[in-house]
């Protein structure tokens, strides 16, 4: 694989807002519009593969899709084959299947059980299911706000045959909301980072004040006894502790029944990363789901990229500035207000406020790989971490965040 290029992630979210699967694309790490050749690609897509599936062969990203833009001459790739079918959707331009060798191609891939989704069919006005290849799973289409009855049309015919349509660029929840009305299947856009607006909670709510209040507590390292009192004020909170403790994470060979046995063999630290994790995914209303999964894979990110380059122990302190970077959107309240109420270190806390600090960068790097920013190379740079270690990170953290049993919806 080239040492050139940055995945870059981009979350496809369904009617419902839950995220269906995740776009990935390639940044040259000069930032600029550069694709990778074809030998470069093609170790890419073999890196991919391999990293997001286990030594046993099952694919990482569960029930999520993956989208990979390919070129036409890696259709019959051993890349391709490497990747599970029914968990991969190949997009093409219109204009690729003119070529008759390509054609056959995606046939034969679909018929493995690949999807292959089509871009820029609309700028060639083969929009109607008639004037379209029978063998396309997925067809991407461009929405405008501007014209609703029309699209509304020109999608009608499509609806009824068994192309899913995704949509983009979906910029705003309006959008989200038209294209949702409109029958599209996916959503493609920037609503990862943007709060859902309507009617939301604002300040933390009971269950958030509680672990609120234990996080601070772990903060000035009172004892276990004080901590596992304020555990049992909360029965579910006390049942997530005992759950995760148990779980195959840990690998343990006996069951811990007790909430000190618990706390003991977490200790501090793990204790306030877990916690942080809670915190943010406790919050009962108002959030787009994809929000949090976002807070999540960026606090796991983070945490990774830092690990082989800040002192042991502080990659949990990186985790929590992660997850915590999107916290003022899920609960609704500026991040001063976040830092009022958490004691956090002021390495976090600067890291928060101004991505300044020993951990500022580091979270700023994970954040740029969600918005295919400029700055991901000179990010990296800076803090030299090669493209390679950041793709390692980034996958990894992607597929972390699948396996966490915790309510993401």
């Amino acid at each position: 694989m080239s040492n050139e290029n940055f995945i870059v992630r981009e979350p496809l979210l369904d009617p419902k807002q839950g995220v269906v699967g995740y776009e990935l694309t390639w940044q040259e790490v000069r930032g600029d519009d550069a694709q990778p050749n074809g030998e470069d690609l093609h170790g890419l897509l073999t890196f991919v593969a391999d990293q997001l599936s286990s030594e046993q062969g099952h694919w990482l990203l569960g029930n999520k899709l993956l989208f990979l833009e390919v070129s036409p001459a890696l259709l019959n790739s051993e890349a391709i084959k490497r990747m599970p079918a029914a968990s991969t959707v190949l997009t093409l331009k219109h204009s690729d299947l003119a070529d008759p060798d390509t054609s056959a191609a995606v046939t034969a891939l679909r018929a493995q059980g690949y999807g292959i989704s089509l871009r820029d069919a609309e700028l060639a006005g083969a929009v109607l299911s008639s004037a379209l290849p029978t063998d396309i799973s997925h067809l991407e289409v461009r929405f405008s706000a501007g014209d609703f009855a029309a699209q509304a049309r020109r999608y009608a015919a499509l609806k009824k045959s068994s192309l899913r349509m995704v949509g983009r660029p979906v910029s705003s929840w309006q959008d989200y909301d038209a294209c949702a009305m409109l029958g599209l299947d996916a959503f493609v856009g920037k609503l990862h980072l943007t709060p859902r607006p309507g009617k939301r909670a604002t300040g933390l709510n009971p269950a958030q004040q509680i672990i609120v209040q234990i996080m601070n507590m772990v903060a000035r390292n009172d004892n276990l006894q004080k901590i596992e009192e304020m555990f049992k004020r909360d029965p579910g909170l006390s049942y997530e502790l005992l759950r995760f403790i148990n779980s195959a994470a840990f690998g343990l060979k006996a069951e811990v029944q007790s909430l000190r046995g618990a706390l003991a063999l977490l200790g501090y630290e793990a204790l306030f990363q877990w916690l942080s994790l809670l915190l943010a995914t406790a919050s009962s209303s108002g959030y787009s789901p994809v929000l949090m999964e976002t807070a999540i894979i960026r606090g796991r990110f983070s945490e990774l990229l830092g690990q082989k380059y800040l002192p042991r122990g502080e990659s949990e302190s990186l985790f929590v500035a992660g997850i915590f970077s999107l916290l003022d959107r899920l609960l609704g309240v500026s991040m001063e207000e976040v830092l009022a109420n958490i004691k956090l270190s002021d390495q976090v806390a600067e890291a928060l406020l101004t991505r300044a600090g020993p951990y500022g960068q580091y979270v700023a790097l994970a954040e740029a790989c969600e918005l295919n920013s400029p700055l991901l190379g000179p990010l990296a740079g800076a803090l030299k971490i090669s493209p390679m270690e950041v793709n390692l990170a980034h996958l990894s953290a992607l597929a972390w965040a699948q396996k966490l049993r915790v309510k993401t919806a």
